[in-house]
């Protein structure tokens, strides 16, 4: 192989690396713009409602207790009874929790960036099994019941849109501004006209409610029933389940989906997170346990270019291959400034790609981006390698190649086996166009 060929091979490979500068520009100006979007994002959410989270409802019933304790005098030495008073209140979980829900989405707007919002309107039913005394066996006289109350937590109450009213049995009773237990966080409470008479005797306390709830990106449900049945309908046709527990039973369509999930106290231990909870020990397992549905849009535009960056080193190192192959086959002089010039092109498409996608859909972004700079090329290099024909041949590869890109874009789990076929197809490819060619006789001048 002579002297000329490998300066040229080498300015080819300096050149790729050159162009890796435009492209990591484009990388972060890709960073940049999601950024600003999440930011808008943000802002929106922060003017409306966050992603919201429902817990509950519980029964609480405050309590004080007179506790005595012996104590010895510290000069006499006599023994003495003294009496306290300790205050602390009693949970209770439903024993079946049903919530079946429609929920409508909407999109709101602030320039060129959008945010989901969700407008949930359910229904929220069941029954508290209260034990006599309320599960208390040992020194009843002891304690003193404050007035109970129903709370439910609502991670962000300004997407409460209707008045809350508790049907409890025959009675309707209002809900009240605050969950009235740090436990529970925000949310509302209602208090429940419960005689201490009633106490003696256990009770079956039918409850149900409507809620109508909105929020933004995100609904979870703690599943605090011992058996939890929820129902959920929805206008979004792209939902991402998340959170300890899988729907079982969903159907997706284009119009939207449908899911169901149904737990237990099996399941869940929720008995015995709240039990180490409420005594003083670790919260995280009482307000880990949920489930749900995202209505984000799981692969963005930005999400799609930078996946699509990340193939630009392979996607500039196979056109300058098929560029070479022109010019050792047909024995042409291409200059290192006219493979640059190509190379730009082909970056620009990443930006032109990113800028039409912020307005349009990321298909016809990317249909009008590679059409752009299919053309470009193709014309330039018709020129440069002095014939139409070569021109239209080149320009039908990189339009290939292109179409490739797509295919891999669009089958996510299927990229690393649609790489390989394509560069290996590649290398085939080069190596039948010149297995007959003298790398040695490469840039020298043609016998007479």
């Amino acid at each position: 192989m002579n002297r000329n060929l490998l300066l040229k091979l080498g300015a080819i490979a300096a050149l790729i690396f050159l162009l890796m500068i435009p492209i990591l520009m484009i990388d972060g100006m890709i960073e940049e713009r999601q950024s600003l979007r999440d930011g808008v994002l943000e802002d929106i959410a922060r003017s409306s409602s966050y992603s919201q989270k429902i817990t509950g409802p519980l029964l609480v019933v405050p309590y004080r207790k007179t506790v005595r304790q012996w104590k010895t005098h510290a000069k006499t030495g006599e023994r003495y009874l003294e009496e306290g008073e300790a205050s602390g209140r009693l949970y209770f979980l439903p024993e079946r929790l049903a919530l079946g829900g429609d929920i409508s989405t909407e999109l709101r707007a602030r320039g060129i960036y959008q945010a989901r919002l969700y407008h949930s309107n359910s229904r929220l039913a069941g029954h508290f099994a209260l034990p006599a005394n309320f599960g208390v066996t040992e020194d009843i006289g002891d304690y003193r019941f404050g007035e109970p109350f129903v709370s439910v937590g609502i991670s962000d109450i300004r997407g409460i849109k209707n008045n809350l009213v508790l049907q409890l049995g025959e009675r309707r009773l209002p809900f009240q501004p605050g969950s009235a237990d740090p436990l529970l966080g925000a949310g509302v409470h209602a208090p429940l006209p419960l005689a201490v008479a009633d106490t003696h005797q256990a009770q079956r306390l039918e409850f149900a409610f409507d809620l109508l709830l909105q929020g933004t990106g995100r609904l979870d449900i703690a599943p605090v029933g011992r058996e939890t049945l929820v129902d959920l309908s929805a206008d979004w046709p792209h939902p991402s389940f998340v959170g300890e527990y899988l729907p079982s039973e969903r159907e997706i369509t284009a119009t939207g989906f449908s899911a169901r999930w149904q737990t237990s106290f099996f399941a869940t231990n929720m008995e015995e997170a709240l039990a180490a909870c409420t005594s003083g020990g670790e919260c995280h397992a009482f307000e880990s346990r949920q489930f749900g549905v995202s209505f984000v849009d799981p692969v963005d535009q930005y999400l799609k270019s930078d996946r699509a960056l990340k193939y630009a080193l392979l996607f500039i190192a196979l056109t300058f291959a098929g560029f070479f192959l022109f010019e050792v086959l047909k024995r042409l002089a291409v200059h290192p400034v006219q493979y640059g010039l190509v190379g730009l092109a082909l970056a620009m498409f990443y930006l032109l790609l990113l800028s039409l996608a912020e307005h349009m859909a990321f298909a016809q972004a990317y249909v009008l981006a590679a059409a752009a700079c299919v053309l470009l090329i193709g014309f330039y290099v018709s020129h440069v390698l002095h014939s139409w024909l070569r021109g239209a041949a080149f320009t039908a590869v990189l339009a290939g190649l292109y179409a490739m890109l797509y295919a891999l874009l669009s089958a996510e789990d299927y990229a690393l086996l649609m790489g390989s076929l394509l560069v290996f197809g590649l290398l085939a490819t080069v190596m039948l166009l010149t297995r007959k060619l003298d790398w040695y006789g490469l840039g020298k001048p043609a016998a007479a």
